[in-house]
Parts: structure tokens; sequence; C-alpha cells
């Protein structure tokens, strides 16, 4: 996603050798991402501890139990690359029964059950934040996958579509998956009494009203209204280079507000946070670099494979520190849990990124589901 046009349309054409040239023509604020990535954690960090009430102003601001600046900061990191998507082509992954079924059994199977198995191997101990933990593996992405799947010029489409499918699931099947793996299954286990999680299916749909159905909508528009008014080519050459870099400003915008509200409960608790960390390292490690060998291992190209992992790899954080706070509360442990989540996962992710990009050579140049 770079000043003049993302990542994606220019990997492609590009083989291997084309890998250089792609980091050459990306503008500052692209090739320095991790740094303002880190950048933007760190000085949320420090105005949620440094400037007084901070934290308690930013969580006022809410409509329906939905952060007001984390949502604003979501909408503009979402539509630019929603408005990128070729609409006209959905219908090519819809068709791909590997990418479909593979990204429902990895998301909403494979996902939670290994979310699970890491916060009772790590947490034993500590049931907060184990319940919170599981908690955020049920929470599947709908957002960030977005972003990290643009920067890894992965298949814009397809993103699109595995993320609306996400989305379906997510109303569907969270409070059910949390009735198993919070209540029935440490039963059935005898690992100790269960616990509820109060969610309702009203809630789960408000959140992916607001961070997709928005975001999709006004890209969706936007693309439809600029190709019948410049063309596609005008709308490519005109639109998106004014619109791109407001992804990565609304992207930094969110990680800053973000760890503002946590920042101050982050810092005065390094210990917890570095066991909570632990599991979700593995978890990450797992989820991506087992899927991306999976997508390779069923013939997926290289823009499908990086799609299938980041949308198998990201977690729905807003969503998972909404449940945890309005169930648990803002002081809980299963609330911190849920902090900590992004706080791994965006370093963790664009780290990931810069993997996803060297492992393309692995795949054949040519091997590329999208056509310009």
């Amino acid at each position: 996603m770079t000043s003049t046009e993302p990542t994606t349309a220019r990997a492609e054409s590009a083989g291997p050798a084309g890998d250089d040239s792609i980091v050459k023509k990306l503008s500052t604020l692209d090739r320095y991402l991790a740094v303002w990535i880190l950048l933007a954690m760190a000085a949320g960090l420090g105005l949620g501890r440094i400037v007084p009430g901070m934290n308690d102003a930013l969580a006022k601001i809410e409509i329906g139990g939905i952060s007001l600046p984390i949502a604003l900061g979501l909408l503009v990191m979402m539509y630019p690359v929603l408005a990128k998507v070729r609409y006209d082509r959905l219908d090519r992954v819809t068709g791909d029964k590997k990418l479909m079924v593979s990204s429902v059994v990895i998301n909403w199977v494979v996902g939670p059950a290994v979310m699970f198995a890491l916060a009772w191997i790590f947490l034993p101990d500590l049931p907060e934040y184990r319940t919170g933990l599981i908690i955020v593996g049920l929470a599947r992405c709908i957002a960030m996958v977005i972003i990290w799947n643009d920067l890894a010029c992965g298949d814009r489409e397809a993103a699109a579509v595995l993320v609306a499918l996400n989305s379906v699931f997510q109303v569907l099947a969270f409070g059910l998956l949390g009735w198993f793996y919070l209540d029935l299954l440490p039963r059935r286990l005898h690992l100790g009494d269960g616990q509820g999680l109060d969610v309702s299916v009203r809630h789960i749909a408000l959140n992916v009203i607001v961070f997709l159905g928005i975001p999709l909508l006004a890209g969706f528009l936007t693309r439809r209204i600029g190709e019948r008014k410049l063309g596609r080519t005008g709308y490519e050459a005109k639109v998106l280079p004014t619109i791109g870099p407001w992804a990565l400003y609304g992207l930094l915008f969110t990680i800053v507000v973000l760890f503002a509200l946590q920042g101050k409960t982050i810092t005065s608790q390094p210990l917890d946070v570095a066991r909570i960390a632990l599991p979700l390292l593995v978890y990450f490690a797992v989820m991506f670099f087992g899927t991306f060998l999976l997508g390779k291992g069923l013939g997926l190209a290289y823009d499908r494979t990086a799609t299938l992992a980041f949308t198998a790899a990201g977690n729905n954080f807003e969503l998972a520190i909404a449940v945890a706070i309005a169930t648990f509360g803002v002081t809980s442990g299963q609330a911190l849990s849920g902090v900590v989540g992004p706080l791994i996962e965006v370093p963790v992710l664009i780290g990931l990124v810069h993997v996803a990009l060297a492992w393309r050579r692995k795949f054949a140049t040519d091997a590329v589901t999208t056509a310009p």
C-alpha cells in the first residue's frame, strides 16, 4: 500500500527478482511501516501512562459498547483497501472450494481449538488470563487482516470474501463456541468448573456492521461510482493514489488510541503481560506457518496462500476486548488478555508480512490467481 498504488498490484506481475525493485518503489511511509507502528504503540502507551485520565476519557466515548475513536480509526484504515477491491472478480473466489473450505475449517475449528490448548498449557494456574485468551481465539479477524493481506501482496478479492465469511460465522458461532470452550469442554475434561460468556448476537452483529459493513459499502460505492465516471483505468490512476495512504494513517491512529486506552494497565503489570504474550506468540506462529504450508500443499497460488494465512492468524481484538469487559469487568484479567492481544499481534503480523514476501520466491513466478 503505497502513495502511488498498493503493493499487491505491483507484485502480481513480479517474480522473485522483482522483490528489490518493489521495495524501492515504496513510499517512505510504507518502507518504514514497522518503525511507524512501533512508534505509534510507544506513543499510545506513553499517553495512556503519562496523561491523567486519558484512558478514562477515551473509554467513555462509545456507543453500544463500541469505542468511537477505535471505530473511526478502523473505518479510515479499511475504506481505502476495500475501495481497491475488484468486486466483479468475487465470483472467482467463491468458486475456489479449496480456499473457502480451508478458511472455514481453519478459522472456526482449528483456531479456537489451538488457542484453547495453548491457554491451558501456558496458563493452567491463571484462570482469568486463560479465559481471556480463549475469547481472543474465538474472535476471528475481520478488520486489520485487510491491511496485512494487502501489504503481503495477497489476493484482495479473496480477503474481502473470507472476511465477510468470518463475519457471518462470527454472528452465528461466537456465542455457541464460547459456551463450548469456556463451559462444556472444561467440565467434560474435568479441568474445573465452566464459565459463562454473556454476549448477545445483537452486539456481535453490531460489531460486524460497524467494522466491516460500513467500510465495505463505502468501498464498493466508491469503486462503482468512480469507474462509472472515470472508467477503470482513470479510477485506478487518479482515485486510488489519493485515498491509498489513508489506510496507513488509520492504522497508526487506531494503534495510538488502542494503546492509550490500556497503556497504564499494560505498563503496570509487565510480568503478567509476559505470561499472556508467550502463548499468543506460539499461537500466531502455529496458525500462520501451518496455514501457509497448508495453502502451498493444496496447490494455491501465493496470493491466496498469503490471504488464507493472514485471515487464520489475525483476531478481532476489538470484539474480544469488548466481550471480556462486558462480561468480567474493565479491570479483570480477562480484559487484560484481550488488551495484550493487539500488543503482540500488531508487531508480529507486520513481521510475518516480510516473511510471506520472502517465501513468495518458493512459488512459481506466474502462480498468481488474479490477473491485472
